[in-house]
């Protein structure tokens, strides 16, 4: 009996070993022809024990931008950023890696059928930046509110509309109609210190705004990936609540 457990606590110890220890900073560069990526990525487990990350690209004015599919076995490493840098129904930026003896990571990253290669180099614990969760929003936001903006020289009209749910954080419409109409996927609403923040990530797309004082304007930015373009929102018709 002492030697089958003996034998099954080795052969769980070997198991275990087949997960890479992927835990913490990571910062090195993307090496895109032309535009050079300086990357810092975070990685480590949640409460449950899953893999969490966020990852800072400044060059593309990402920061704390959420991972996706985080996955580690032997020494082979892969992670992708979860909405960003695609359009709808792409598939998302990856990055696959093999991960050395020395606690660096060497590997492709791939986007839009592009790739290029990446180094990373662990040089600290992780400071994951974990998304901040959604929330009901003010009474005067609920509704709907319309605007538009223009983008490769084509405009855009914005509709979005907040409805708030007794216990539960507020839903988010919102469409934008240009050459296709585009009913987008709201998976974050929050409203702190008076500035509404909604966010698309299978998309890519976000919108930050405050209500001006003393009108019934919602001014903020339009985001999609590095393009931030001023986006203001109304009350159609003039309308109120």
């Amino acid at each position: 009996m002492r030697r089958i457990v003996v034998l099954a606590s080795g052969l769980a110890l070997a198991l275990s070993g087949h997960a890479a220890d992927i835990a913490g900073r990571w910062q090195g560069s993307a090496q895109i022809p032309g535009l050079p990526l300086q990357l810092t990525v975070d990685l480590d487990r949640d409460a449950s024990g899953n893999w969490v990350g966020s990852i800072i690209i400044p060059e593309l004015a990402m920061k704390g931008q959420p991972l996706m599919d985080i996955a580690a076995h032997d020494a082979a490493v892969a992670f992708a950023i979860k909405g960003a840098l695609v359009e709808a129904k792409a598939e998302p930026a990856k990055f696959e890696a093999q991960l050395d003896s020395d606690a660096t990571m060497h590997g492709r990253f791939t986007q839009a059928g592009n790739s290029a290669p990446f180094t990373l180099k662990r040089i600290g614990p992780a400071q994951v930046d974990l998304p901040p969760r959604s929330t009901a929003v003010a009474k005067e936001l609920e509704g709907q509110w319309v605007g538009e903006y223009e983008l490769m020289g084509y405009p855009r009209h914005v509709t979005v509309t907040f409805t708030n749910h007794e216990g539960a954080p507020a839903s988010v419409e919102f469409v934008i109609v240009g050459k296709k109409h585009n009913d987008l996927p709201v998976d974050f609403v929050n409203q702190s210190e008076g500035i509404v923040r909604i966010e698309s990530h299978e998309i890519g797309i976000n919108f930050e705004g405050r209500l001006r004082p003393g009108s019934s304007e919602l001014a903020g930015t339009y985001e999609q990936g590095p393009i931030e373009l001023p986006l203001v929102l109304h009350r159609p018709n003039g309308s109120g609540q």
